[in-house]
């Protein structure tokens, strides 16, 4: 089975696939890939299914080995793959020899890249998904040097994306609630109306920004209660909180406001430092921009195109330039 062997690694190098479903009740976070659409991207091109596991990659990157010919791929909104010293297209695969050197960041612009491998990374589930947890140890531990990547196989045809659909633009949708009445009622305006920064204090469980605090209308203390991917979550500081896909199940904090699904993955993707505004849409609106997504990660299949091979004197040798034989004497005007 042909595998990759991790060389060196970023502290936020994991496994992950669409994530751990079902659990939730025993308190079991569902973890899974920060930004699913481009995990979708990764795995198609290697002949996995969309939701398969993939290396997701943060600050610093990853540079493996190969142990056997494997195909990968590398997808992100800003990415970097060398493999052989050799730059390669983001979105596009490429076949890697036995004892070829693989090197994979995302590039300045993006928090998270996701390395795709020949049909899925073929270690074992853990309660049903093979995404790593790093706080419970839920599906492995953290990624270490010496660490063995096996592939399940079966990609044989290289593909890329030559043109990536478009995605949704503009200010990160959210929706009220669903504790918007434990705030005053001016919080919900600075929310939306004042600029925010993702803080430095920012992992796979969530993230602080910086801003403009938020006034609880009486104290910041509720009851328990269930937490969802995109939950914001304003403590007794005032100052938001993100909660994202490691984040727990549940907690004791208002959460003044929801990201909606489909804007999850491009909050992942802002770095540390770099801005943020906030827009307050309808159910029904959320609703459908959760359909368009889908939309674009179904279309990624027909929008595969065969890599093209390189035009190297060999393989013009190869081909049949020749079209046809004339006599110069038979030519217009002669």
């Amino acid at each position: 089975m042909s595998a990759l062997v991790v060389k060196a690694c970023g502290p936020a190098t994991s496994i992950q696939d669409r994530g751990r479903f079902g659990y939730q009740r025993f308190g079991v976070s569902p973890a899974g890939a920060m930004d699913r659409f481009h995990l979708a991207a990764a795995n198609l091109l290697v002949a996995a299914e969309a939701g398969a596991a993939a290396l997701e990659l943060g600050p610093g990157g990853v540079r493996l080995t190969a142990e056997g010919d494997i195909t990968i791929a590398l997808a992100g909104p800003a990415c970097t793959l060398e493999v052989e010293g050799r730059q390669i297209a983001p979105f596009t695969a490429v076949r890697v020899t036995d004892g070829g050197t693989v090197l994979a960041r995302p590039a300045p612009g993006a928090a998270y890249a996701y390395l795709g491998v020949e049909g899925g990374i073929a270690t074992a589930p853990d309660m049903g998904s093979q995404s790593m947890h790093r706080r419970s140890g839920i599906g492995g531990g953290p990624l270490t040097v010496g660490a063995r990547i096996p592939a399940t196989g079966g990609g044989a045809t290289l593909y890329c994306l030559p043109e990536l659909p478009g995605g949704e633009m503009g200010p990160i949708r959210i929706l009220p609630g669903p504790q918007d009445d434990h705030f005053s009622d001016e919080a919900l305006a600075i929310l939306t109306g004042a600029g925010y920064r993702l803080s430095g204090q920012a992992d796979r469980m969530g993230v602080r920004l910086d801003g403009p605090t938020l006034p609880h209308r009486g104290g910041y203390n509720i009851v328990s209660d269930g937490i969802v991917d995109g939950s914001i979550q304003v403590p007794g500081d005032g100052r938001p909180i993100v909660l994202l896909r490691d984040r727990q199940t549940t907690g004791g904090y208002p959460k003044i406001a929801t990201i909606i699904s489909a804007d999850i993955g491009r909050f992942a993707q802002i770095p540390p430092g770099e801005p943020v505004r906030f827009e307050i849409v309808t159910f029904e609106q959320a609703i459908e921009a959760a359909r368009r997504l889908q939309t674009l990660v179904d279309g990624l299949v027909s929008a595969l195109a065969p890599v093209a091979a390189p035009l190297t004197s060999e393989r013009l040798l190869g081909l049949n330039l020749i079209g046809g034989v004339t006599s110069a004497t038979e030519a217009v005007g002669v």
